[in-house]
């Protein structure tokens, strides 16, 4: 007598994987929107229609709008955290830290990054859950560079949380000031110089 083998996961797989399309879908038609018109000016209709889906597929996956920018607001973080985390990675860990801290500035000279992350962020989500998503990212990878900087013994030995707290805030305010100057690119040297300056100032003397 032979058993049959039903495969039950099949159907269930397709409906993770289609619901995992939808739902990207829905991440980036939102994304396009929001960074080009404004949260405000976007309505769940354009984004529905613009990511291919019903809109009771875009309340399956969300609990409204506000819930959609949510996740648009940390995939924005998350890119920029990755490409920063690349390049703190780098050789030279004093490079690395520099380097790192300038793209996280640069990468807020997007139109569409700086309307999501400061334009319409704090508004839509408040001002402590935008914090809390800021430092899941942008915190952790940057304790991670100060962190390998001072193993290398090219920063001076400090503690760790709040000096990463405290320099995001200064590439945060840095990004804000940018923003609202008519040279950003002007702006954005004047603030990478800053930042380097700042941090010169934890360097070890062997290293000045």
């Amino acid at each position: 007598m032979h058993t049959v083998s039903m495969d039950v996961k099949g159907p269930r797989d397709k409906r993770v994987v289609q619901g995992e399309v939808t739902r990207s879908a829905l991440i980036d038609a939102a994304r396009e929107l929001f960074g080009n018109q404004g949260y405000g000016d976007t309505s769940t209709d354009e984004i529905v229609t613009r990511a291919g889906v019903t809109k009771g597929a875009l309340y399956h996956h969300f609990r409204g709008k506000d819930d959609l920018f949510r996740a648009v607001f940390e995939q924005v973080q998350r890119e920029v955290s990755d490409q920063a985390v690349a390049e703190f990675l780098g050789p030279d860990s004093w490079e690395a830290l520099v380097n790192g801290c300038d793209l996280w500035v640069r990468a807020h000279l997007d139109a569409s990054v700086r309307r999501i992350v400061m334009q319409d962020a704090r508004a839509v989500l408040g001002a402590d859950e935008v914090r809390a998503i800021e430092n899941r990212y942008g915190v952790v990878a940057l304790r991670g560079a100060l962190r390998k900087a001072m193993h290398a013994g090219v920063l001076e030995r400090q503690p760790l949380r709040p000096l990463a707290l405290l320099l995001m805030g200064a590439l945060s305010e840095g990004c804000f000031y940018i923003a609202d100057e008519s040279d950003p690119a002007a702006a954005q040297i004047e603030v990478a110089d800053l930042i380097t300056r700042m941090l010169s100032a934890f360097r070890t003397t062997a290293q000045e």
